[in-house]
Protein backbone atom coordinates (compact mmCIF):
# COMPACT_ATOMS: atom_id res chain seq x y z
CA UNK A 1 0.00 0.00 0.00
CA UNK A 2 1.08 3.60 -0.50
CA UNK A 3 3.14 5.35 2.16
CA UNK A 4 1.30 7.60 4.64
CA UNK A 5 1.01 11.32 4.14
CA UNK A 6 4.20 13.15 5.20
CA UNK A 7 2.18 15.25 7.63
CA UNK A 8 1.03 12.08 9.42
CA UNK A 9 4.62 10.90 9.76
CA UNK A 10 5.63 14.36 10.97
CA UNK A 11 3.05 14.08 13.76
CA UNK A 12 4.50 10.69 14.74
CA UNK A 13 8.03 12.12 14.78
CA UNK A 14 6.88 14.88 17.11
CA UNK A 15 5.50 12.29 19.54
CA UNK A 16 8.91 10.64 19.68
CA UNK A 17 10.84 13.87 19.92
CA UNK A 18 8.82 14.95 22.94
CA UNK A 19 8.43 11.65 24.76
CA UNK A 20 11.54 9.53 24.11
CA UNK A 21 14.86 11.17 23.49
CA UNK A 22 16.69 7.84 23.58
CA UNK A 23 14.46 6.24 20.93
CA UNK A 24 14.50 9.44 18.89
CA UNK A 25 18.30 9.44 18.84
CA UNK A 26 18.57 5.75 17.98
CA UNK A 27 15.85 5.85 15.31
CA UNK A 28 17.82 8.34 13.24
CA UNK A 29 20.26 5.54 12.38
CA UNK A 30 17.59 3.38 10.72
CA UNK A 31 17.15 3.18 6.94
CA UNK A 32 14.48 5.68 5.90
CA UNK A 33 11.70 3.21 5.06
CA UNK A 34 12.24 1.26 8.28
CA UNK A 35 12.54 4.46 10.30
CA UNK A 36 9.14 5.74 9.18
CA UNK A 37 7.42 2.48 10.12
CA UNK A 38 9.27 2.28 13.46
CA UNK A 39 8.32 5.85 14.34
CA UNK A 40 4.66 5.27 13.46
CA UNK A 41 4.60 2.14 15.61
CA UNK A 42 6.24 3.89 18.54
CA UNK A 43 3.76 6.76 18.29
CA UNK A 44 0.85 4.31 18.44
CA UNK A 45 2.36 2.54 21.46
CA UNK A 46 3.06 5.84 23.19
CA UNK A 47 -0.48 7.00 22.62
CA UNK A 48 -1.87 3.82 24.17
CA UNK A 49 0.32 4.42 27.21
CA UNK A 50 -0.68 8.07 27.51
CA UNK A 51 -4.36 7.08 27.34
CA UNK A 52 -3.87 5.57 30.78
CA UNK A 53 -1.11 7.70 32.33
CA UNK A 54 -2.38 11.16 31.37
CA UNK A 55 -6.13 10.68 31.62
CA UNK A 56 -6.55 12.47 34.94
CA UNK A 57 -8.92 9.95 36.51
CA UNK A 58 -9.59 6.18 36.41
CA UNK A 59 -12.90 6.71 34.60
CA UNK A 60 -11.26 8.92 31.97
CA UNK A 61 -8.48 6.35 31.53
CA UNK A 62 -10.98 3.56 30.96
CA UNK A 63 -12.92 5.68 28.46
CA UNK A 64 -9.78 6.62 26.50
CA UNK A 65 -8.50 3.05 26.56
CA UNK A 66 -11.84 1.77 25.26
CA UNK A 67 -11.66 4.25 22.37
CA UNK A 68 -8.17 3.02 21.48
CA UNK A 69 -9.45 -0.57 21.38
CA UNK A 70 -12.30 0.55 19.16
CA UNK A 71 -9.85 2.26 16.81
CA UNK A 72 -7.85 -0.96 16.66
CA UNK A 73 -11.05 -2.84 15.77
CA UNK A 74 -11.68 -0.42 12.92
CA UNK A 75 -8.07 -0.53 11.76
CA UNK A 76 -8.07 -4.32 11.42
CA UNK A 77 -11.50 -4.18 9.78
CA UNK A 78 -9.91 -2.02 7.08
CA UNK A 79 -11.73 1.20 7.97
CA UNK A 80 -10.13 4.58 7.36
CA UNK A 81 -8.42 6.06 10.42
CA UNK A 82 -9.24 9.59 11.58
CA UNK A 83 -5.96 10.57 13.31
CA UNK A 84 -2.42 11.05 11.97
CA UNK A 85 -0.99 8.32 14.22
CA UNK A 86 -3.86 5.98 13.38
CA UNK A 87 -3.34 6.42 9.63
CA UNK A 88 0.41 5.93 9.92
CA UNK A 89 0.07 2.83 12.09
CA UNK A 90 -2.54 1.38 9.73
CA UNK A 91 0.07 1.64 6.97
CA UNK A 92 2.56 -0.28 9.16
CA UNK A 93 0.05 -3.01 10.00
CA UNK A 94 -0.86 -3.60 6.36
CA UNK A 95 2.57 -3.18 4.78
CA UNK A 96 4.47 -5.20 7.41
CA UNK A 97 1.85 -7.81 8.24
CA UNK A 98 1.54 -7.03 11.97
CA UNK A 99 -0.83 -9.63 13.49
CA UNK A 100 -3.55 -8.19 15.67
CA UNK A 101 -2.48 -10.25 18.67
CA UNK A 102 0.61 -8.04 19.09
CA UNK A 103 -0.95 -4.56 19.46
CA UNK A 104 -3.78 -6.27 21.35
CA UNK A 105 -1.28 -7.63 23.88
CA UNK A 106 0.16 -4.14 24.24
CA UNK A 107 -3.29 -2.80 25.10
CA UNK A 108 -3.71 -5.63 27.63
CA UNK A 109 -0.57 -4.36 29.33
CA UNK A 110 -1.88 -0.82 29.37
CA UNK A 111 -5.14 -2.08 30.87
CA UNK A 112 -3.16 -3.45 33.82
CA UNK A 113 -2.08 0.11 34.57
CA UNK A 114 -5.62 1.45 34.84
CA UNK A 115 -6.09 0.25 38.41
CA UNK A 116 -3.95 -0.34 41.46
CA UNK A 117 -0.84 -2.27 40.33
CA UNK A 118 0.77 -4.85 42.58
CA UNK A 119 3.00 -7.32 40.75
CA UNK A 120 2.92 -10.59 42.65
CA UNK A 121 5.97 -12.49 41.47
CA UNK A 122 8.58 -12.89 38.75
CA UNK A 123 6.21 -14.56 36.30
CA UNK A 124 3.72 -11.69 36.63
CA UNK A 125 6.56 -9.20 36.19
CA UNK A 126 7.81 -10.82 33.00
CA UNK A 127 4.29 -11.16 31.60
CA UNK A 128 3.73 -7.45 32.14
CA UNK A 129 7.08 -6.64 30.51
CA UNK A 130 6.17 -8.83 27.53
CA UNK A 131 2.90 -6.97 27.06
CA UNK A 132 4.41 -3.53 27.59
CA UNK A 133 7.56 -3.96 25.50
CA UNK A 134 8.21 -7.53 24.34
CA UNK A 135 5.43 -7.28 21.77
CA UNK A 136 6.86 -3.95 20.65
CA UNK A 137 10.10 -5.83 19.96
CA UNK A 138 8.16 -8.34 17.87
CA UNK A 139 6.52 -5.59 15.84
CA UNK A 140 9.85 -3.86 15.29
CA UNK A 141 11.44 -7.11 14.13
CA UNK A 142 8.67 -7.53 11.55
CA UNK A 143 9.16 -3.93 10.43
CA UNK A 144 12.83 -4.75 9.81
CA UNK A 145 11.93 -7.76 7.70
CA UNK A 146 12.48 -10.54 10.23
CA UNK A 147 9.27 -12.38 11.11
CA UNK A 148 10.89 -15.76 11.79
CA UNK A 149 10.75 -17.36 15.23
CA UNK A 150 14.48 -17.00 16.11
CA UNK A 151 14.45 -13.26 15.43
CA UNK A 152 11.11 -12.70 17.17
CA UNK A 153 12.27 -14.53 20.31
CA UNK A 154 15.38 -12.35 20.58
CA UNK A 155 13.33 -9.21 19.92
CA UNK A 156 11.04 -10.13 22.81
CA UNK A 157 14.06 -10.48 25.07
CA UNK A 158 15.40 -7.04 24.22
CA UNK A 159 11.99 -5.48 24.80
CA UNK A 160 11.67 -7.19 28.19
CA UNK A 161 15.16 -6.04 29.18
CA UNK A 162 14.31 -2.43 28.36
CA UNK A 163 11.03 -2.58 30.28
CA UNK A 164 12.78 -4.03 33.32
CA UNK A 165 15.14 -1.06 33.13
CA UNK A 166 12.19 1.33 33.00
CA UNK A 167 10.70 -0.32 36.08
CA UNK A 168 13.94 0.00 38.03
CA UNK A 169 14.36 3.64 36.99
CA UNK A 170 10.78 4.67 37.81
CA UNK A 171 10.09 3.01 41.18
CA UNK A 172 9.30 6.33 42.85
CA UNK A 173 7.27 7.78 39.98
CA UNK A 174 5.22 4.60 39.70
CA UNK A 175 4.59 4.53 43.45
CA UNK A 176 3.17 8.05 43.19
CA UNK A 177 0.59 6.57 40.79
CA UNK A 178 -0.20 3.70 43.20
CA UNK A 179 1.74 1.24 41.07
CA UNK A 180 4.33 -1.24 42.30
CA UNK A 181 6.06 -3.31 39.64
CA UNK A 182 8.73 -4.70 41.97
CA UNK A 183 7.51 -8.27 42.62
CA UNK A 184 5.95 -8.85 46.02
CA UNK A 185 7.79 -12.14 46.53
CA UNK A 186 11.14 -10.47 45.85
CA UNK A 187 10.31 -7.59 48.17
CA UNK A 188 9.41 -10.02 50.95
CA UNK A 189 12.67 -11.92 50.46
CA UNK A 190 14.51 -8.60 50.84
CA UNK A 191 12.61 -7.77 54.04
CA UNK A 192 10.44 -5.17 52.32
CA UNK A 193 6.84 -4.82 51.17
CA UNK A 194 4.50 -3.03 48.77
CA UNK A 195 3.74 -0.51 51.51
CA UNK A 196 7.41 0.35 51.84
CA UNK A 197 7.63 1.04 48.11
CA UNK A 198 4.50 3.18 48.28
CA UNK A 199 6.07 5.23 51.07
CA UNK A 200 8.62 6.30 48.43
CA UNK A 201 11.62 5.71 50.64
CA UNK A 202 14.77 4.17 49.18
CA UNK A 203 15.10 1.60 51.93
CA UNK A 204 17.58 -1.25 51.81
CA UNK A 205 14.89 -3.76 50.85
CA UNK A 206 13.49 -1.62 48.05
CA UNK A 207 16.97 -0.96 46.66
CA UNK A 208 17.92 -4.65 46.88
CA UNK A 209 14.79 -5.62 44.96
CA UNK A 210 15.48 -2.96 42.34
CA UNK A 211 18.99 -4.32 41.88
CA UNK A 212 17.50 -7.81 41.47
CA UNK A 213 15.24 -6.50 38.69
CA UNK A 214 18.27 -5.02 36.95
CA UNK A 215 20.22 -8.26 37.34
CA UNK A 216 17.34 -10.08 35.67
CA UNK A 217 17.37 -7.47 32.91
CA UNK A 218 20.98 -8.39 32.15
CA UNK A 219 19.91 -11.94 31.23
CA UNK A 220 17.50 -10.53 28.68
CA UNK A 221 19.93 -7.91 27.39
CA UNK A 222 22.51 -10.61 26.71
CA UNK A 223 20.03 -12.61 24.64
CA UNK A 224 18.48 -9.61 22.91
CA UNK A 225 21.80 -8.03 21.95
CA UNK A 226 23.04 -11.35 20.59
CA UNK A 227 19.95 -11.44 18.39
CA UNK A 228 20.76 -8.11 16.75
CA UNK A 229 22.96 -10.12 14.37
CA UNK A 230 19.75 -11.59 12.91
CA UNK A 231 18.59 -8.16 11.71
CA UNK A 232 19.54 -6.57 8.38
CA UNK A 233 22.94 -4.89 8.64
CA UNK A 234 21.49 -1.43 8.10
CA UNK A 235 19.22 -1.80 11.16
CA UNK A 236 21.79 -3.11 13.62
CA UNK A 237 23.42 0.19 14.71
CA UNK A 238 20.07 1.72 15.68
CA UNK A 239 18.90 -1.26 17.71
CA UNK A 240 22.26 -1.69 19.42
CA UNK A 241 22.26 2.04 20.22
CA UNK A 242 18.82 1.76 21.81
CA UNK A 243 19.92 -1.29 23.82
CA UNK A 244 23.09 0.43 25.06
CA UNK A 245 21.23 3.62 25.97
CA UNK A 246 18.63 1.80 28.04
CA UNK A 247 21.23 -0.48 29.59
CA UNK A 248 23.23 2.61 30.61
CA UNK A 249 20.18 3.93 32.48
CA UNK A 250 20.01 0.70 34.44
CA UNK A 251 23.69 0.86 35.24
CA UNK A 252 23.25 4.37 36.60
CA UNK A 253 20.54 3.08 38.91
CA UNK A 254 22.97 0.33 39.98
CA UNK A 255 25.68 2.90 40.63
CA UNK A 256 23.26 4.65 42.98
CA UNK A 257 22.81 1.44 44.95
CA UNK A 258 19.49 0.60 43.34
CA UNK A 259 17.81 3.91 44.17
CA UNK A 260 15.03 4.35 41.64
CA UNK A 261 12.95 6.28 44.15
CA UNK A 262 14.43 9.66 45.00
CA UNK A 263 15.20 10.80 41.45
CA UNK A 264 15.12 9.53 37.88
CA UNK A 265 18.38 8.22 36.41
CA UNK A 266 19.23 9.79 33.07
CA UNK A 267 21.90 9.56 30.39
CA UNK A 268 23.10 12.99 29.27
CA UNK A 269 23.68 14.16 25.72
CA UNK A 270 27.43 13.59 25.68
CA UNK A 271 27.04 10.09 27.09
CA UNK A 272 24.33 9.30 24.54
CA UNK A 273 26.58 10.43 21.71
CA UNK A 274 29.40 8.24 23.03
CA UNK A 275 27.14 5.19 23.29
CA UNK A 276 25.79 5.69 19.77
CA UNK A 277 29.35 6.01 18.46
CA UNK A 278 30.27 2.82 20.33
CA UNK A 279 27.31 1.03 18.74
CA UNK A 280 28.41 2.11 15.26
CA UNK A 281 31.94 0.84 15.88
CA UNK A 282 30.76 -2.45 17.38
CA UNK A 283 28.47 -3.14 14.45
CA UNK A 284 31.40 -2.58 12.11
CA UNK A 285 34.06 -4.65 13.89
CA UNK A 286 32.45 -7.09 16.35
CA UNK A 287 31.91 -10.49 14.69
CA UNK A 288 29.27 -11.35 17.31
CA UNK A 289 27.04 -8.69 15.74
CA UNK A 290 27.32 -10.29 12.31
CA UNK A 291 26.34 -13.84 13.27
CA UNK A 292 24.02 -14.92 16.09
CA UNK A 293 25.77 -17.74 17.91
CA UNK A 294 24.12 -20.41 19.99
CA UNK A 295 20.53 -21.39 20.52
CA UNK A 296 18.04 -19.22 22.34
CA UNK A 297 17.91 -19.88 26.09
CA UNK A 298 14.49 -21.44 26.54
CA UNK A 299 14.54 -20.64 30.26
CA UNK A 300 14.03 -16.97 29.42
CA UNK A 301 10.58 -17.64 27.98
CA UNK A 302 9.55 -20.45 30.32
CA UNK A 303 7.73 -18.08 32.73
CA UNK A 304 5.81 -16.55 29.82
CA UNK A 305 4.84 -19.96 28.48
CA UNK A 306 3.64 -21.00 31.93
CA UNK A 307 1.44 -17.89 31.82
CA UNK A 308 -0.15 -19.24 28.61
CA UNK A 309 1.76 -17.40 25.91
CA UNK A 310 2.82 -19.20 22.75
CA UNK A 311 6.11 -17.71 21.55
Amino acid sequence: MTAPDPSDLAACREVIRVHSRSFHAASRLLPADVRDAAIATYAFCRGADDDVDDAGSPDAARERHARTRQRLDRLYAGDAMDTPVGRAFAWVVRSRGIPRVEPEALLDGMAQDMSMVRIADEQSLLLYCYRAAGVVGRMMSRIMGRADAPALRRAVDLGIAMQLTNIARDVGEDAARDRVYLPGTWLAEAGSSFDEVLSRRATGGVRATTLRVLARAEDYYASGIAGIALLPAGCRPSILSAALLYRAIGRRVCARGGDGVTSRARVGGAAKAALIAAALVRCAVDPRLRACRGAHDTALHAPLERAGLVL
